[in-house]
Order: structure tokens, then C-alpha cells, then sequence
């Protein structure tokens, strides 16, 4: 898959940097607080700077931080820094003004909004926010799938539901518009007095514009609350160490008309005999993952003894584990695995497979790496009995006291 971004049309980047940062605690709005000895915002934008594909970046910041600001851009490289823009009393007005600016600019193209207090962004998120919004689509957004079940409260706190998790995700930034519809929804907002849009995407949904998502990155978390500064590794000044676990596993071919790779369903004139779904690539993946964390293996957290996980899908099995890597303060650098079988052909299902593993891990397709092999006709996978798969993951942890 080629990682080569297309420069047309133009893009911009909109950083929201004009909140108050209240639930973060006493003390300058968080944007601008030191983190690894410089201001989260210093963080947040360095890395749109430094994408060639992006041609100005806009910041929107709050009345009376223009000190703040010059200080935390010091030092950043601003040929493409377009002079900062005073910012409303709410985010939707924020981001309203933002696009204004680049509108009466002359510009007119793709615009990434993101939040100033995701410092973590990565320039593989920022192509994958580009690449997402492709020829037709309006908005694209970074989602995550969620791992906790959601509750549902009336106003005496009382559950009244309990939505299906596997349909719900959370959403990040750099979220991608085309600047013209975006900039229409929030002037029809404005004229509607409606200012409760928590983001972008859900004005474009209100708007009636279909809203697609791509894979997000679980390192590119929102410094919130006063914990968030202090619970990640990086941020906590913490060395960030690389450790790396194996995974390995085989399934018996039995009766059946498809086998699971990879969290991909293909047809095949065999079966596997297992106790969830037998998707091998998967349970390789989720084991290389508890490996590196040294936290048992995948029949540890799901015995085959126990009946709720027969017939389970394995991509629960890999965003359990991805799931402990992040609240262990870390994040997954890699994924590498290598599918052992005669048949069924790997080759045709291979990017879907990377982007279901993707998915389920939480992570940008561009860290999945699958290849397939035979065994030259020799042992069970040769004899066509079964199938076979090796993993490796990488991953960082915070450094151990």
C-alpha cells in the first residue's frame, strides 16, 4: 500500500487552541502547559508543519493568548503559519471562525480540524485523515472501537439502555471536511442559533452529509483532566521502552464451507475445528500483543472451557489485548504476520485483512504487515490438514521504576 499522499486538492490545517481547559485544572489553559519541555501545543502542531501535502495551517486561539501563543510557536517552523485567529466563547464558534479565515483567504479545499490538546498526533494519522475523505466523501473522522460496555441514564441515573458495543466507537481528530460544505453547515447552524455541536462531525450529520471513518490511533489521546497529564509514560517524562512478543497458533481443518483470517470471512471447501470462530491470524496477533505486555496468553482471558467465548469472533479477542496495551500507558509500533497454508490463497483477501486487523487493534493499516506462505507440501499445513500462523507485535511501554 503506498504511503504517498495526492496534493490536490489543496489542504489546510485547523488547530483549536482557544478553550480554557477548566476540567484540566488550575493553572495556564492546557494547550500551552510543558510537556517534555516544551507546550502542548508546540506538540500538536509540529506535525501538520512538517507535512509537505499541507498547505497553511491556521490556529484559532483564545482572547488575550496572543503572549502565550508567540511563545509556544517559538522555534516552529512557520513558513506555512498563517497568522492566528481570535476564537469564540464556544469550540463550534471556534472552528466556525477558523474556516472563515482560510474562506476569505482564498482558500477552498480540504481542511483537517484538530483539537490543540491531542498533542500526540502522528504524520501517519494526518495521510490517513486525507486518504480517508477520498474522491466523493464530505467528512471523514479517526474512530475507535469501544471496549466498556456504554450504559444509557435517564435523569435519576437509572440505566434505560444498553446499546450493542460493537456498533458504537469514539471519535478523535484530525477529523477532514471539504471546507465549502463544512463552512455552509456551521453558517446554517449560526442561523438556526443551534451551538451544542460537541464536533464537526456531528454538524455535518445534523447537515444531513453522510460522515465515513477510518482507523484511529489510540496514542492520540486529549489531555483532558489533570490525570491525563501524569497516567501516560511520555507525558509523566517517562522513557518509552520497546518490547516485542510472539504469537503463534494452528486450527485443524474440519467441515464447513469458509474459514476466518484475519478477521476476513473466506469461502473455502473446509471449515476449522475450533472452539470461536478458529481465526488463527488473529489469535497469533492477540498472543504476540499479551506477550509483549508479559500478561499470559489468549486462553488465559478466554479458556476454551468456558461456553460464552464458542463460536465468538476473534477480533474481540485482539481489541482486548490492544486495550491493555493502552491502559498500560503504551502504544503498538507494529503488527507482523505470516499465514502458513496451501488454501485457501491469502493474496486476494490481504488488504481487507489489514484493515479488519487494523480495526480491531485500533491502529492505521499502514502498522499491519501480512504475508502468506506453504510449507512446500511438507507437515499438516503441506498435507492440507490445517493452518498455521506466526505473529509478531511491537509495542512501547512507559519504563518501569
Amino acid at each position: 500500500m503506498s504511503n504517498r499522499i495526492e496534493a490536490s486538492p489543496p489542504v489546510a490545517a485547523l488547530l483549536v487552541a482557544a478553550g480554557r481547559g477548566l476540567r484540566a485544572g488550575a493553572g495556564e489553559p492546557k494547550q500551552y502547559r510543558q510537556v517534555d519541555g516544551r507546550p502542548v501545543l508546540a506538540h500538536a502542531l509540529a506535525p501538520f508543519l512538517a507535512q509537505p501535502v499541507i498547505d497553511r495551517v491556521v490556529v484559532v486561539i483564545g482572547e488575550g493568548d496572543e503572549e502565550r501563543y508567540a511563545g509556544a510557536i517559538a522555534g516552529l517552523d512557520r513558513a506555512r503559519l498563517a497568522k492566528p485567529t481570535l476564537g469564540g466563547t464556544t469550540r463550534q464558534d471556534s472552528v466556525r471562525r477558523g474556516l472563515l479565515a482560510l474562506a476569505q483567504d482564498g482558500f477552498n479545499g480540504i481542511v483537517l480540524v484538530h483539537d490543540a490538546a491531542r498533542p500526540f498526533v502522528s504524520p501517519a494519522q494526518i495521510g490517513a485523515a486525507i486518504r480517508a475523505l477520498g474522491n466523493d466523501a464530505l467528512a471523514a473522522i479517526p474512530a475507535l472501537p469501544v471496549t466498556d460496555t456504554i450504559k444509557r441514564t435517564d435523569e435519576r441515573g437509572y440505566v434505560v439502555e444498553t446499546p450493542p458495543r460493537d456498533r458504537l466507537v469514539s471519535v478523535q481528530t484530525p477529523q477532514a471536511f471539504r471546507l465549502g460544505p463544512l463552512l455552509a453547515a456551521h453558517d446554517a447552524a449560526e442561523a438556526a442559533s443551534l451551538h451544542g455541536f460537541t464536533d464537526d462531525a456531528a454538524l455535518m450529520e445534523w447537515a444531513g452529509h453522510a460522515v465515513v471513518t477510518f482507523p484511529g490511533d489510540p496514542a492520540n489521546i486529549k489531555l483532558t483532566h489533570p490525570e491525563d497529564f501524569l497516567r501516560t509514560g511520555a507525558l509523566a517524562g517517562k522513557a518509552l521502552v520497546t518490547r516485542v512478543g510472539t504469537g503463534y497458533d494452528v486450527h485443524a481443518f474440519g467441515p464447513g464451507d469458509h474459514v476466518w483470517l484475519g478477521g476476513v470471512r473466506i469461502d473455502h471447501d473446509r471449515g476449522v475445528t475450533a472452539h470461536s470462530d478458529g481465526d488463527v491470524a488473529l489469535h497469533a496477533l492477540t498472543d504476540a500483543l499479551l506477550g509483549a505486555l508479559a500478561d499470559g496468553d489468549i486462553g488465559t482471558h478466554f479458556p476454551p472451557s468456558d461456553p460464552q467465548w464458542r463460536g465468538a469472533r476473534s477480533a474481540q479477542f485482539l481489541a482486548f489485548a490492544a486495550a491493555r496495551v493502552r491502559e498500560r500507558g503504551g502504544r503498538i509500533d507494529h503488527l507482523d504476520l505470516t499465514i502458513v497454508c496451501e488454501a485457501p490463497k491469502v493474496g486476494p483477501h490481504r488488504e481487507a485483512m489489514r484493515v479488519a486487523i487494523a480495526a480491531a487493534a485500533a491502529i492505521t493499516p499502514e502498522r499491519v504487515a501480512i504475508k502468506a506462505t506453504t510449507s512446500e507440501r511438507m507437515g499438516f499445513t503441506g498435507r492440507r490438514e490445517g493452518l498455521a500462523a506466526l505473529a509478531t507485535a511491537t509495542i512501547r511501554l512507559p519504563e518501569e521504576a
